[in-house]
């Protein structure tokens, strides 16, 4: 897979962006709360695509989707949607 040996380090970066940003909002800036729920829903929306095509295009079971999360396979195939 192609990005697969930087992907490690791509979301660490993200995560210490995001813990950034959550340091920025608690030293006092209230009114970003909302954009940091903003950012999860974005997040939500992002593994959801990466979901559909990571089954669309590359065949993944949802053993597999659910394997690398941690959870179980019904788990992964209720909260993405399942086979229709």
């Amino acid at each position: 897979m192609s990005g697969s040996i930087e992907n490690p380090d791509y979301a660490a970066f993200l995560k210490r962006i995001i813990r950034a940003y959550s340091k920025r909002i608690a030293d006092g800036d209230i009114e970003a709360l909302a954009d940091l729920s903003g950012v999860v829903a974005e997040l939500d929306h992002a593994i959801a695509q990466a979901v559909t095509k990571l089954r669309a295009e590359y065949g993944y079971s949802w053993t597999d989707i659910a394997r690398p999360l941690g959870i179980t396979r019904q788990a992964a195939q209720q909260r993405w949607g399942g086979d229709t």
